[in-house]
């Protein structure tokens, strides 16, 4: 059976990372996260707050596309050993996207697209809450949030038996079991 690539991806305080982590968890695959990788690369731990705006710091582009590179590269390796992977970050750009498509089809990979997603009364609440936790990963705030919304380039490109769009307003067990049957519904799991 081939390997499968997932890619969660949608705004910040979506429940991406949540639900990556968790299916990552119970298939015991790699997990590779944006926030993570891009604070690695960066020499940060992962939770020290950074505090840059959109498109600074280890926000600006070029970082970004080293972040995304990362990841990337992450995904060939394990996909070279035939090992399903878990990739988590916005993927909001559709050329980010064909990047990883083109990499699932290199090493033959079934690729699945989740794009996760929730009101933004449960974003504000997300946000908040993550505000006060010391251990969070994300740098991600209310104005981050708007302006990523702004720029978000819905995945229309993608066909769809690779798209999977889940709302993930609820609770992270129910979540991920209720997304773990859509998985062994496609066989992907």
């Amino acid at each position: 059976m081939p390997a499968s690539l997932f890619v969660f991806m949608g705004l910040i305080a979506s429940g991406k990372s949540t639900l990556a982590r968790g299916l990552a968890k119970q298939f015991s695959l790699p997990y590779f996260n944006t926030d993570v990788v891009r604070k690695e690369l960066s020499g940060k731990m992962p939770e020290s707050r950074q505090g840059s705006p959109l498109n600074q710091g280890i926000y600006t582009p070029e970082f970004t596309r080293m972040t995304y590179d990362a990841l990337l590269g992450h995904a060939r390796r394990e996909l070279s050993g035939n090992q399903s992977v878990v990739l988590d970050g916005s993927y909001h750009k559709r050329s980010e996207r064909e990047r990883v498509a083109q990499c699932a089809a290199e090493w033959g990979a079934s690729l699945f697209f989740i794009l996760c997603q929730c009101d933004e009364e449960e974003t504000a609440r997300r946000l908040a809450m993550r505000a006060r936790n010391p251990q969070a990963v994300s740098d991600g705030t209310w104005e981050i949030f708007q302006r990523q919304k702004e720029s978000f380039e819905f995945p229309d490109e993608l066909p769809g038996n690779s798209l999977i769009v889940f709302d993930t307003k609820g609770s992270a067990p129910q979540l991920l079991q209720k997304f773990v049957s859509i998985l062994s519904e496609s066989h992907a799991v």
